[in-house]
């Protein structure tokens, strides 16, 4: 049962990972896209400045509400990763204590070499 919550955690890390390059990717673009518009509008002047303006701000307006979307679910995941760590703690103590006295001897060692 461990293992395979271990399992499905890595998975879903591994899944939130692809989900916040594609996001980061997503919003780059956008912005790119409405800087590029921007700049072009700067040189224009009327009816279609105010258009491609328009276009700009819209395309800003995307990437503002798609990483609101995605610090959402990111807060949400982060959560549920807690309550699941919290959760793994209080079922198996002693595995915890073993583990973070493994980790402090590890940093330990590591920072006394240096």
């Amino acid at each position: 049962m461990i293992d395979t919550n271990i399992r499905t955690n890595s998975t879903s890390s591994s899944a939130l990972n692809h989900n916040l390059d594609t996001v980061q990717t997503d919003i780059k673009t956008l912005v790119r896209d409405a800087q590029s518009l921007l700049t072009a509008a700067a040189s224009l002047t009327g009816e279609k400045a105010e258009e491609m303006r328009g276009r700009g701000m819209q395309l800003l307006d995307q990437a503002m509400g798609k990483g609101k979307e995605y610090q959402g679910q990111a807060m949400v995941r982060g959560k549920e990763l807690a309550h699941t760590a919290d959760v793994y703690v209080k079922d198996n103590p002693w595995r915890t204590i073993a583990a973070a006295a493994g980790v402090g001897l590890l940093v330990g060692v590591i920072l006394g070499r240096k």
